[in-house]
């Protein structure tokens, strides 16, 4: 029989075992102990079922945040698939739906069988097919954002691409508060940012992506994702938790739809931070993002200015770059707060296959947004080498003034 195993941790006065094994039935058949006999064989292939619990030790931390003594387990519950269809908002409302409201349960993880998963699409590119597209295959990607960029117009744009397309970034992205407007339409972004790339790449040789933002009310977004791939659009920014899961995966599975996705965390925060409930960033920005179809996934770095607990952004590259898994693998792109001198950490913590992604950092350098592409791609190329920062900043102006400005951290192997 297959099944999902969903892993929670779980907080209760009395008796964890009886509170998990209430979570098995309540979200699958009910009850049982007083059912008939004959309606439990009916029934046993849909029943769920408690499959380990390991107890965790009392936490007075945990105490004083509930107002309460509780004791404390980690649960795996399994979860016949036979229960609901092969849909993230079926199996979300299964494992999680009415047990969210609990407030003193924490969805860890949802490991599914392959066959399973193979019903869903994953990245239409994944890392390799990214890395096609820009020619670069044995470092990290360089992105930056957009910044100021509303109540400019459009000269204003692309004027800001060309210089973030001349300091040598591999992609450049739209801030994701960047909607429609009269002066910053949708397709003048696109048209208007892709004729700016290509005067770049006529004087450099260089090749750049514009990753505009798809907004809008959710029934209309496959329309104007298919007009974007008309006019020549690179990548879709998408900020997937203010629509859903499932409108992600339906955008990526629509064959007219043939770019890239890079999906934003944003309002995500409204359901990972806590440790005691709601939903591990692993499973939520991982797993589940690479499930649905994200070809990149933005998170908050654990250095930075919102900065993510570093066990909790591992987690989450770990599970975006999984060879094991039968998807293809998605790009982490760990964010906020990045500058310069922070590369050494980015390159030991998240590798070769990740996105180095910097708004401040690129904008804030002295000479502008080429200069600060410019210092970001030194960095990197000194990371590759195992070369110290202030090392390689004596041979690379723009490095010297990033370091000067922000400061570098030196890892050592």
């Amino acid at each position: 029989m297959s099944q999902i195993i969903a892993t929670y941790v779980i907080h209760d006065e009395k008796d964890i075992k009886k509170k998990a094994e209430g979570i098995a039935l309540g979200l699958t058949v009910g009850t049982w102990t007083n059912l008939p006999l004959l309606e439990q064989e009916q029934l046993r292939k849909h029943k769920g079922e408690v499959v380990h619990i390991q107890e965790l030790e009392e936490s007075e931390r945990v105490n004083q945040y509930f107002g309460k003594r509780l004791k404390r387990a980690i649960v795996q519950i399994a979860y016949p698939t036979v229960n609901f269809s092969a849909d993230i908002p079926a199996l979300l409302t299964t494992v999680f739906g009415k047990l969210s409201l609990d407030g003193e349960v924490r969805l860890l993880d949802i490991t599914f069988p392959d066959e399973w998963k193979r019903q869903f699409p994953g990245p239409r590119f994944g890392i390799d097919g990214i890395r096609q597209k820009v020619h670069v295959y044995d470092r990290p990607l360089l992105m930056s954002i957009f910044k100021g960029i509303i109540g400019r117009d459009i000269a204003y744009l692309t004027e800001q691409l060309k210089q973030q397309a001349l300091g040598g970034v591999d992609l450049v992205k739209d801030d994701e508060i960047v909607f429609d407007s009269d002066s910053l339409s949708f397709e003048k972004r696109i048209t208007a940012g892709k004729a700016a790339l290509n005067e770049v790449y006529e004087q450099t040789g260089k090749r750049a992506l514009y990753a505009v933002n798809l907004t809008g009310k959710t029934f209309e977004l496959k329309e104007k994702a298919k007009r974007a791939v008309e006019l020549g659009a690179d990548v879709l920014l998408f900020n997937v938790f203010a629509y859903g899961l499932d409108v992600l995966q339906g955008l990526r599975e629509d064959e007219e739809i043939t770019i890239p996705i890079m999906a934003h965390p944003a309002f995500s925060g409204a359901l990972t931070p806590s440790e005691f409930y709601g939903v591990k960033a692993s499973l939520l920005l991982g797993k589940l993002l690479r499930l649905a179809g994200a070809d990149f996934v933005l998170f908050p770095s654990p250095y930075g200015s919102v900065a993510l607990d570093k066990e909790e952004a591992l987690g989450i590259a770990k599970v975006l770059t999984d060879e094991n898994d039968p998807l293809k693998q998605a790009f982490p792109v760990p964010s906020a707060g990045i500058h310069p001198g922070l590369v050494p950490l980015l390159f030991r913590d998240f590798g070769v296959n990740s996105v180095v992604n910097a708004g401040g950092g690129i904008h804030g350098h002295p000479d502008g947004a080429a200069g600060g592409g410019k210092a970001f791609r030194a960095a990197i190329d000194a990371a590759l080498a195992g070369r110290s920062l202030h090392e390689a900043a004596r041979e690379n102006e723009a490095l010297q003034k990033a370091i000067d400005l922000w400061g570098a951290v030196e890892v050592t192997s």
